[in-house]
């Protein structure tokens, strides 16, 4: 598997700071994203992740964790697209904790997919948060958002059925509040000044579906893609780890 990091990224949401991407085989299985929606399927990032997971551009996992611990101090974002290493829906634990070593002094932060129903996920997430190395739990729906708080090991976001460039703060059936991220919605906000994501915190991100697939992550984010045979595959991988778990 390979992994890029760009020192200084192109993306105008990012703003012009290190930005990695990570092969598609470490994405989960039990996302409902995945080929539904997912905004990484876009292009251009679509012709970059392709060949960073074809193995056509990128590094091996030392090389890759020499880049990053070579970094400036300062706010980075770990994947744009891709996961968390480990193939499919496990993390790598020690993989995740080289990480979370090679990004002491610097403020890294990243999104999962990962499925928490595993302990084992659960605890390097908790350790790479309390370590300083913020990894967000990713949300499909308010529902499930309310889920990730409730473990309560690491900050929070989730997906919104709503328009991109409109602010959409709501809160979540269990009463969680839920800030839009401001990046969405306002041309002079990027990823380097706002650092949301970048920090511990009680609030939960939305990010309104935005992209060619926004209508299919629109249906997922509304909790209403129970019929497809994409979310059946999630949920069926769902139950089957809970089993693994006595859950």
């Amino acid at each position: 598997m390979k992994y890029h990091l760009s020192v200084k990224s192109s993306n105008p949401k990012t703003g012009k700071i290190p930005v990695s991407t990570t092969a598609k085989d470490s994405c989960p299985p039990a996302c409902p994203f995945m080929n539904n929606g997912c905004y990484a399927d876009n292009y251009p990032l679509r012709g970059h992740w392709d060949k960073v997971s074809d193995g056509s551009r990128g590094d091996d996992w030392p090389t890759f964790i020499a880049k990053v611990a070579a970094l400036p101090d300062g706010i980075w974002r770990h994947n744009q697209a891709g996961d968390l290493p480990g193939i499919g829906n496990q993390i790598d634990p020690v993989m995740l904790a080289e990480l979370v070593d090679a990004n002491n002094g610097r403020m890294g932060f990243t999104y999962t997919h990962k499925p928490m129903w595993d302990r084992q996920n659960q605890d390097a997430v908790a350790d790479a948060n309390a370590r300083g190395f913020r990894v967000n739990l990713s949300a499909n729906t308010l529902a499930h958002a309310d889920e990730l708080v409730a473990l309560a090991i690491g900050p929070v976001c989730v997906v919104l059925d709503a328009k991109e460039g409109e602010r959409h703060d709501t809160v979540t059936p269990a009463g969680n509040r839920v800030v839009t991220c401001p990046a969405t919605y306002r041309d002079d906000v990027t990823c380097s000044s706002c650092k949301l994501c970048a920090r511990q915190r009680d609030v939960i991100v939305g990010f309104p579906v935005h992209g060619a697939g926004k209508v299919k992550a629109g249906k997922v984010a509304a909790g209403q893609a129970e019929d497809d045979a994409h979310m059946d595959a999630a949920h069926d991988v769902a139950r089957a780890m809970m089993r693994q778990v006595g859950g």
